[in-house]
C-alpha cells in the first residue's frame, strides 16, 4: 500500500482541524472581550469595555472635565434611564466612577476611566482580566468586587436574582473595614460606605486625607483592597 497518499491525507486533516480550532478560539476571544458599552440578556446585564477615541494626542493624560464627559457618554450607551452618576474621583492612575440606580439609591456598578494606557504592572495587578484595549479615555469595569461580587450587574450576576438583601449590614461592613485598616495602615479611618448589590465600597483616610479604597462582601465579610488607583487627587459629586 502506498504510504505517501495516506500521509498527505493525514496532514490535510490535521490542517483542517487546526483551522477549526483557530477559528473557534478567535470567536471566543472576540465574544469575551467586547469594546462596546453594554451587553447581556433579560434583566441581568454585564458591564463592557468602552473606548472613547480622540480624547488626547499621543496618549496624553485626560483631564477631570474630559473624564466627566466620557462618563456621561458611557452612561448614555447603557440605554437605562434609571442609572445616574454619583461621583467621579481622580487618582494618579485613573478616574473612578460610581453609577447608581435612581429609584433605589443603591450603587449599580463602578467603572474606571484611564488617564492613559496602563503600564504592564497595572495590568498584571488586576486589569488583565478585562482584555485591555485602547489608551487614554478607555472605560473599563473596575476589577475585583465590582466584577466578582456584584450580584446584579457583575460577571456572576447570572447566578443570582439581583437581590439587595445582604447578611452583613452597612454598620458591620464599616467595622470590618476599620479592623482591616487597623491591621494594615497607620492612622487610617474608614469613611461612609456606598452600598452595591452584594457588597459595600468605602474610601478611607490617613491623617485626614483620602488615601485609598476598599470593599467588604455583603455576605461573607471578606475585604478587598483596591490596589490599582494610585494616589488620590480630587473628586466631584453629582446631585
Amino acid at each position: 500500500m502506498n504510504k505517501i497518499p495516506i500521509l498527505a491525507v493525514v496532514l490535510v486533516l490535521i490542517g483542517l482541524g487546526s483551522l477549526v480550532v483557530g477559528l473557534a478560539y478567535t470567536a471566543y476571544n472576540v465574544q469575551s472581550y467586547p469594546n462596546y458599552g453594554w451587553q447581556g440578556q433579560g434583566q441581568q446585564w454585564m458591564m463592557g469595555q468602552w473606548y472613547q477615541q480622540s480624547q488626547t494626542q499621543a496618549n496624553t493624560p485626560i483631564t477631570l472635565d474630559q473624564a466627566k464627559t466620557i462618563a456621561q457618554q458611557y452612561l448614555a450607551t447603557t440605554g437605562n434611564p434609571d442609572l445616574a452618576i454619583k461621583e467621579i474621583m481622580e487618582f494618579q492612575n485613573n478616574f473612578y466612577v460610581i453609577y447608581y440606580e435612581k429609584d433605589t439609591g443603591i450603587g449599580a456598578f463602578e467603572m474606571l476611566i484611564w488617564k492613559q494606557a496602563p503600564s504592564y504592572g497595572m495590568i498584571a495587578g488586576g486589569m488583565g482580566m478585562m482584555g485591555w484595549r485602547g489608551g487614554a479615555g478607555t472605560v473599563t469595569p473596575e476589577p475585583g468586587p465590582n466584577m466578582m461580587w456584584n450580584t446584579k450587574y457583575g460577571m456572576m450576576s447570572w447566578r443570582n436574582q439581583g437581590s439587595s438583601t445582604m447578611t452583613v449590614t452597612k454598620d458591620q461592613a464599616l467595622q470590618i473595614a476599620q479592623t482591616y485598616l487597623n491591621a494594615n495602615f497607620n492612622n487610617a479611618k474608614v469613611e461612609m460606605a456606598t452600598r452595591f448589590y452584594g457588597y459595600y465600597t468605602m474610601d478611607f483616610t490617613v491623617n485626614g486625607h483620602i488615601a485609598g479604597m476598599l470593599s467588604v462582601n455583603g455576605y461573607t465579610g471578606q475585604v478587598w483592597y483596591h490596589s490599582w488607583h494610585g494616589a488620590f487627587i480630587q473628586e466631584i459629586e453629582f446631585d
